[in-house]
């Protein structure tokens, strides 16, 4: 038995050391993909640089490969990672453009020119619109399975509208012991329920939560399709439906994580 622990301990990554997060949807300008993907690749580094300095906790990006995605769906989403709120304050607060050409020159130091470095950071914003940012609470998750994400890692993502105060404990109650149960079997990469709580000025203003979920190749057991299949849950299943709205799947590949 203990080692049958030990062995769960070691497969499992709980994402609960991310408390608090800034989701940005980018909308990259028709033709600038290769000109993004560069961008996001000059501050991969740097990212780990802030990351050890104890700025952020996380950063992730993702590609939307949804087919026949909505046209309002981003082109990529970005998740970065904070422990607390005051660390996400801080981070909105302090960091500057300066504070980011800061620790550019002391990561490429030797590496790349000055004028290079400045080439790159000058060139923010040029090849996407104005970010859409959500800051999010994390209510529940299961754990992650598999450790940390790697390029190639499926996701996907379901932004929701809250209809009535019984939704958070429908999630929480009802769904998550199922799920839960799938990823301790395997049959799922993991699952995170998190709250919007703040977002700027050009997000979508009806959005109230969002569910993250961690895919992978497995489907899920027979026990727990037959217990969805149940009178109870079938019931209770009506009640969440009727707790929320939720917009299609934004299905997600990843590009880079720090």
């Amino acid at each position: 038995m203990k080692n049958l622990i030990l062995t769960i301990i070691l497969l499992f990554t709980v994402t609960t050391n991310a408390q608090y997060a800034i989701i940005s949807a980018i909308d990259v300008k028709e033709g600038s993909d290769e000109g993004y993907l560069k961008l996001e690749e000059f501050f991969g580094p740097i990212h780990d640089a802030t990351i050890e300095a104890g700025v952020q906790n996380s950063q992730t990006v993702f590609k939307v490969t949804s087919e026949g995605q909505n046209e309002d769906y981003p082109d990529y989403i970005i998740i970065t990672g904070f422990s607390s709120k005051e660390q996400l304050d801080a981070y909105n607060e302090s960091w500057s453009t300066d504070a980011w050409a800061n620790f550019a020159r002391r990561v490429y130091r030797g590496k790349m020119s000055g004028r290079a470095i400045s080439r790159m950071m000058n060139s923010v914003g040029d090849y996407s619109n104005e970010r859409r940012n959500y800051h999010v609470e994390l209510i529940a998750a299961t754990p992650f399975i598999g450790g940390d994400w790697n390029p190639g890692d499926k996701a996907s993502m379901n932004p929701m509208v809250k209809k009535n105060d019984d939704f958070e404990n429908y999630e929480t109650k009802v769904w998550m012991p199922l799920i839960q149960k799938e990823v301790l079997k395997g049959n799922h990469g993991g699952w995170a329920f998190v709250n919007i709580y703040e977002k700027n000025q050009n997000a979508y203003e009806n959005l109230t939560h969002m569910v993250f979920n961690k895919n992978n190749e497995s489907s899920y057991s027979d026990e727990m399709m037959e217990t969805i299949g149940t009178f109870k849950y079938q019931k209770l299943f009506e009640g969440l439906a009727e707790s929320r709205d939720m917009l299609d799947a934004i299905e997600l590949e990843v590009i880079s994580s720090h």
